[in-house]
C-alpha cells in the first residue's frame, strides 16, 4: 500500500518535505488566520499521513479511504494544535491521525454495534486521553466511571465491543515456510472425554441457583445474549446483570469444587 506512487491523486513520490523552522514558521501564519500557510503545510504532512496509512497494511481496506480519512486527523490535529505544549507537531498529530483511521474501521466494522455503545466507547477514549495529557499519567477505570458517571462495567462492555475482530485464518506466526494461524492456537474443549461428566455437574450446580440467577446464565451462556440485550429483556440494568452473573458464576464454582 504504502509502495503505491499515487493514492487519491496524490504523486506521492512528490510530497514536499517541510524542515521544523518552516513548520513552526507556517504554524503561527496559520494561527493569524492564514489559509494559504494551512494548505501548505497540510500538503508538507502529507508523508506523515503515509507513513500511519501504512500500519494499517493487510486489512483489505482500499488504501485511498484511509489515506482521506488520515488527511481528516491531520486536519483536526492542525486545528487543535498548541505551539505552547513545546512538542514536535508530528508527535501530536500522529494518535490523532491513528484515532481517526480507527474509528472509520469501527464504524464500517461487519460486526454491527449500537451508536449508543459506540458514542459511549468515543468518550471513554476521549476522556481517558484528556486524563493522560493533563496528569501525564494513565488513567484508571475508576478514573474514568466517576468522571463519566457511569458503571465500571459500562466501561467494559463498550469498550470490548469496539475491538476489531480477528480471523481465525490471521497468521501469528511465520518461520519462512510454514505459517501458524490463530485457529492452531485454540483449544477444542467441544470434544474431550470428560465433557459428558462436566455437563452432568454443570447441570447440578445451576439447579442451586435462584429464578433470575438462572435465567440470566442461561440467557447469556446457552443462548449467547449479550449483558445489555439481558438488560434490556427483564428490565434491569446491564450493571445488574453483570453482578448477578458474577455471583451465579461465582456459586457454581464453589458447589463445582
Amino acid at each position: 500500500m504504502v509502495n503505491r506512487v499515487e493514492i487519491c491523486g496524490v504523486n506521492t513520490s512528490k510530497l514536499p518535505v517541510l524542515s521544523n523552522e518552516e513548520k513552526s514558521e507556517l504554524l503561527k501564519r496559520i494561527k493569524n488566520g492564514d489559509k494559504k500557510a494551512r494548505e501548505e503545510f497540510i500538503n508538507g504532512n502529507l508523508r506523515l499521513v503515509l507513513s500511519v496509512v501504512g500500519r494499517f497494511a493487510g486489512r483489505g481496506e482500499n488504501p485511498d479511504d484511509l489515506f482521506q480519512i488520515g488527511c481528516v486527523g491531520l486536519i483536526k490535529a492542525i486545528d487543535n494544535f498548541d505551539m505552547s505544549l513545546n512538542v514536535q507537531f508530528s508527535t501530536y498529530a500522529v494518535p490523532m491521525i491513528i484515532g481517526e483511521i480507527r474509528r472509520y474501521l469501527r464504524d464500517n466494522n461487519m460486526v454491527r454495534v449500537s451508536r449508543s455503545i459506540r458514542d459511549l466507547a468515543y468518550k471513554v477514549l476521549q476522556t481517558k486521553e484528556r486524563i493522560l495529557k493533563e496528569t501525564g499519567k494513565e488513567a484508571t477505570v475508576q478514573e474514568i466511571a466517576k468522571e463519566l458517571g457511569i458503571e465500571k462495567e459500562e466501561i467494559s462492555f463498550c469498550l470490548d465491543a469496539i475491538q476489531d475482530p480477528v480471523s481465525l485464518q490471521e497468521p501469528v506466526y511465520n518461520d519462512g515456510a510454514d505459517s501458524v494461524y490463530l485457529m492452531d492456537q485454540v483449544k477444542d474443549v467441544k470434544n474431550t472425554d470428560e465433557l459428558w461428566a462436566e455437563n452432568i455437574t454443570m447441570t447440578e450446580a445451576l439447579k442451586k441457583l435462584n429464578d433470575k440467577e438462572k435465567m440470566i446464565i442461561s440467557k447469556r451462556f446457552f443462548d449467547g445474549r449479550t449483558q445489555m440485550e439481558v438488560a434490556d429483556e427483564i428490565g434491569i440494568s446491564q450493571a445488574q446483570v453483570s453482578r448477578l452473573e458474577k455471583n451465579a458464576i461465582n456459586h457454581m464454582r464453589r458447589l463445582w469444587k
